[in-house]
């Protein structure tokens, strides 16, 4: 999050791409040739050499969308951007697996749009909306933040143009990311690259970029074999 101007990201959220085959044949067809019954020749059965199948990216996991969870409208001027990478944050402060997302959600909106001192003493402004463009409770859920194609906040001394940012609920300098978030962020991650051609290799931490914890020691350790697993995911799809 940051204590300049909100800025805000733009890149046309698309929806995952699904081919479907789909096949009928004429209604009401007589005087069909006995040979029919045959079944095709072994031409007819060959695969046309012409057809080319279409890889598919990674899927799109469950996200709860900003309708489902209650969101506000935002309150000022976002700026678009373009995405060039995925940066990971955690919210430094501790799970509450017994909150449910929505009611997350909900608080972290109001908290991001009014203005307030934090515990560094700074003054954070008001932002338009959520900072991150996505939230992962401690039970795995996803909630949609800000618009992707919007540029997020933040409160340290980077530029988030460009990233999209994906944010884990807890402290990672002292808890665990739970087995359910790091495989949401697994998925999240994999869907995000794929659909928006964003390398594996950018699949950072908030610490490579502004002088900050975040996302903290036990979830950072784990980036190098989520990117692994990224570009796996994008390979096995014939994506590069």
């Amino acid at each position: 999050m940051r204590l300049k101007n909100s800025r805000c990201s733009r890149l046309p959220i698309a929806a995952l791409a699904a081919v479907f085959c789909l096949s009928c044949s004429p209604q009401g067809v007589q005087n069909e040739s006995p040979l029919a019954t045959l079944g095709p020749s072994p031409e007819q059965s060959r695969p046309d050499k012409f057809t080319a199948s279409v890889p598919q990216g990674p899927p799109r996991p469950e996200i709860v969308s900003r309708r489902e969870w209650g969101a506000k409208e935002a309150a000022g001027e976002m700026e678009p951007h373009a995405l060039r990478r995925i940066t990971i944050h955690h919210t430094a402060s501790p799970q509450k697996a017994g909150v449910t997302v929505e009611k997350k959600m909900r608080s972290l909106q109001s908290f991001s749009q009014s203005k307030s001192r934090l515990a560094s003493g700074a003054n954070k402004p008001a932002w338009p909306d959520v900072p991150y463009h996505y939230y992962i409770a401690a039970d795995g859920r996803i909630a949609e933040g800000r618009d992707l194609k919007y540029v997020g906040d933040t409160n340290t001394d980077y530029d988030p143009a460009g990233h999209a940012l994906v944010v884990l609920e807890g402290n990672f300098e002292k808890e665990q990311p739970s087995p359910a978030q790091v495989e949401s962020l697994r998925a999240l991650a994999a869907w995000l690259s794929a659909e928006y051609g964003l390398p594996a290799s950018e699949i950072k931490g908030h610490s490579d970029y502004a002088s900050t914890a975040c996302p903290g020691k036990n979830l950072k350790k784990a980036l190098p074999t989520l990117r692994q697993e990224v570009a796996g995911a994008r390979d096995a799809s014939g994506q590069r």
